[in-house]
């Protein structure tokens, strides 16, 4: 017997309505306050610049204009605005929009208002903007990671995809899941049965949404789930299957009756090679020169500190797998090669890698140095010569490459860095295995953008000290 759309009505309604009254609800708030947040920006513009006779109609529709096109650009959906920098375009496309939609009223209803007045009011309204959703965006967070503000759903699928999914959402409550039960498809007897499974579960446990593991479930089945599911008001989100993939390299397109994925090349050559390599240089270049004091000074200390060179060097593996020397402040004792076997032991590092919280090779001045990051500032030298970039893949040692699997061999196709991904995400806390997804990650999915952001965030990860010893 099919289930009837009574049924499918009968088991649903209680998480439609529920999911209906808290996006009411979110919603309505967030646009008041955006609307404050953009008044202020307004009359922020008002006290600096004459609007003009005819403003306060004009700031009016203004601030309904602004209404408008944020709801144009979803900037009240949740799943378009899940990326920080997604969320910021959007804002400023719909500044620009904002500012042609006034263009066009003052035309149409003759109002006198200054240009820079418009230009201002756009401005100053996208930048608040910008500041205010940034501050609900970590409050959101504060309050996911305490437990509040989390959507409620089921994982379809019970296998290793699934329970991946269901650890992330363990490790990030950011991204605001709440797992509150997994049913497992294959125990249903057909179809029909796994979507009255799933709505009496959703309606049991008020859940608002459902994640599918895309290979935990036949395609018949997920078919009829996913119809029955969206009519009944359920949210559905399926996997692609695809980890560490950026989204902006994924499109879908048909391909017969199939929504397929294709995944952009990766774009290492051409004028982007060239523009990195240009940055490095300059801004490598700037900081040895801006450095130069600091430089002097931590020479000298290192000096009298203790016997030994100033700079320490070493034999890494650079692009391709060829072998560089990279340079750093010499951080610890002259023998201190020498000593590492009788230290294997004491472990503390990831895989490959070794750490010690307390090394007795690190001289005073080389736990200073390594605190502050300072004794990696000879890097830059290595940065000017080409060796290494301000951002990539850590220099792995030729020692290190024995454990590596095949496919951490894949970061070898870019040039070492200062700082990574692997640096901002917590360094020696991080475990091997996340270091190496970070690695792969990034030689798979690296532009500018994501240089600039690494580089941001390297700054507090320093001053941090996160993980650092």
């Amino acid at each position: 017997m099919a289930l009837t759309e009574e049924d499918v009505t009968a088991l649903a309604q209680p998480a439609r309505r529920t999911a209906s009254k808290k996006t009411f609800q979110i919603k309505t708030t967030n646009v008041v306050i955006d609307l404050i947040v953009a008044s202020a920006g307004i009359g922020a513009a008002t006290a600096l610049v004459d609007g003009g006779r005819d403003w306060r109609p004009a700031a009016v529709a203004m601030l309904l204009a602004w209404a408008f096109w944020f709801g144009r650009a979803r900037m009240y959906s949740a799943r378009f605005i899940t990326r920080r920098a997604d969320e910021v375009r959007r804002i400023f496309d719909a500044g620009m929009l904002v500012a042609a939609s006034i263009a066009v009223s003052s035309f149409v209803f003759d109002w006198s208002i200054r240009r820079w007045w418009l230009v201002l009011a756009v401005a100053f309204a996208a930048v608040a903007l910008t500041l205010e959703r940034e501050v609900m965006r970590r409050r959101y967070d504060r309050m996911r990671v305490s437990g509040k503000f989390r959507r409620d759903v089921l994982m379809i699928g019970d296998n290793h995809e699934s329970e991946q999914l269901e650890r992330m959402f363990a490790e990030e409550p950011k991204l605001g899941y709440n797992i509150v039960e997994t049913i497992d498809p294959k125990q249903a007897e057909n179809p029909q049965q796994l979507v009255t499974t799933v709505l009496a579960a959703a309606r049991a446990a008020n859940a608002t949404g459902v994640i599918v593991a895309a290979t935990g479930i036949e395609t018949k089945a997920s078919n009829r789930l996913i119809r029955d599911l969206i009519d009944a008001g359920i949210h559905v989100e399926l996997s692609s299957t695809l980890a560490d993939i950026a989204p902006k390299r994924l499109t879908v397109r048909p391909l017969g009756r199939f929504p397929v994925v294709y995944v952009e090349p990766v774009q290492r050559h051409g004028w982007r090679a060239v523009a990195k390599r240009t940055f490095d240089v300059v801004v490598a270049s700037l900081a040895l020169l801006a450095a130069s004091p600091v430089l002097a000074v931590l020479a000298l200390l290192i000096k009298r500190g203790s016997e030994g060179p100033i700079v320490f060097r070493q034999s890494r593996v650079g692009k391709d797998g060829i072998p560089f020397e990279v340079l750093k402040f010499r951080t610890m004792v002259v023998n201190a090669e020498e000593i590492l076997a009788d230290l294997m032991e004491h472990n503390e590092g990831a895989g490959p890698l070794f750490k010690m919280k307390d090394d007795p090779r690190i001289t005073k001045t080389g736990a200073f140095l390594r605190k502050t990051s300072l004794d990696e500032l000879p890097q830059l030298w290595n940065v000017v010569r080409g060796e290494m970039s301000l951002v990539g893949p850590r220099p792995a040692l030729a020692s290190e490459m024995a454990e590596w699997d095949a496919d951490l061999y894949g970061r070898l196709r870019v040039k070492p860095g200062i700082t990574g991904m692997w640096q901002v995400s917590g360094r020696s806390s991080t475990t091997f295995e996340e270091y190496t997804r970070l690695d792969l990650y990034y030689v798979d999915n690296w532009s500018l953008v994501v240089d600039l952001a690494i580089l941001a965030k390297t700054i507090p990860a320093v001053l941090k000290s996160d993980g650092a010893y």
